[in-house]
């Protein structure tokens, strides 16, 4: 397995023999509004992509977790092939087909489907608390499976939450990337995972290697890969989280 971040939530997975692309978010630096109601009006994405985006359009298949504008943007429906296959959450499908991808899966909740060998189970989780969370919709994470691959779990936009721990504590995964950041609005709490939730994850999965990505890239993420460093320093978790830059392989 080896995993790069590109920016924010977007990777480049190859995993039992297949290159996945997840969460495409592949926009130009600040051709994006600022998410509103966050204390900023930095325009989005905050920085821009570490290389040439056409090294990223020839995926085996593409991977979208729940389609906000930061895993799923114009861009990625502009640039990408229609016929490359698509897998998504229960319910996004026709949003996806109606750019005229002929190739789109939903993942049913809780369900599974396969792609060249690797499996993939949807998890689910919460995008925030109270009324928030609720505004904020469905998502989803994924569990991958391959024969002479570790158990991967990627959480996706929530934050630590019972069903997050449930899969920690049933699925057993290996490795773990979770979508950080600290993504909030100026009332409510966070949306995705802070710096305690993410010591909550290590905690609960000992064993696990833990991979922290969604920083620096979209103007309400608060938590940046400094604060997170700093506080896993003082959790003595530094050698257990790896927090890579844009463009870093794993």
């Amino acid at each position: 397995m080896k995993i790069k971040l590109i920016r924010h939530a977007t990777l480049w997975l190859e995993y039992g023999g297949v290159t996945f692309l997840i969460d495409p978010m592949l926009s130009e630096q600040g051709v994006n509004p600022p998410i509103m109601n966050s204390g900023n009006d930095l325009r989005n994405p905050l920085v821009s992509l570490p290389g040439p985006v056409q090294q990223w359009l020839e995926p085996d298949v593409v991977l979208v977790t729940h389609l906000h504008q930061d895993h799923w943007d114009a861009a990625a429906v502009e640039l990408l092939s229609k016929e490359l296959p698509v897998y998504c959450q229960e319910g996004d499908g026709k949003r996806i087909a109606a750019h005229g991808f002929g190739r789109v899966t939903e993942i049913m909740d809780n369900g599974s489907a396969s792609f060249g060998g690797v499996a993939l189970t949807r998890t689910g989780g919460h995008h925030g608390t109270g009324e928030i969370g609720e505004l904020m919709g469905k998502v989803s994470g994924f569990l991958f499976r391959a024969e002479g691959e570790p158990v991967l779990y990627l959480a996706g936009d929530t934050i630590w939450c019972e069903e997050v721990q449930q899969v920690i504590a049933g699925e057993v995964p290996e490795v773990i990337i979770v979508n950080a950041g600290g993504a909030r609005f100026l009332s409510g709490g966070p949306i995705t995972m802070d710096e305690q939730d993410i010591v909550e994850v290590c905690h609960a999965a000992p064993s696990a290697s833990v991979i922290a990505v969604h920083m620096d890239s979209i103007n309400h993420c608060l938590v940046t890969r400094d604060v997170l460093k700093q506080r896993l320093e003082q959790e003595g978790l530094s050698g257990r989280v790896a927090v890579p830059l844009d463009g870093e392989w794993i």
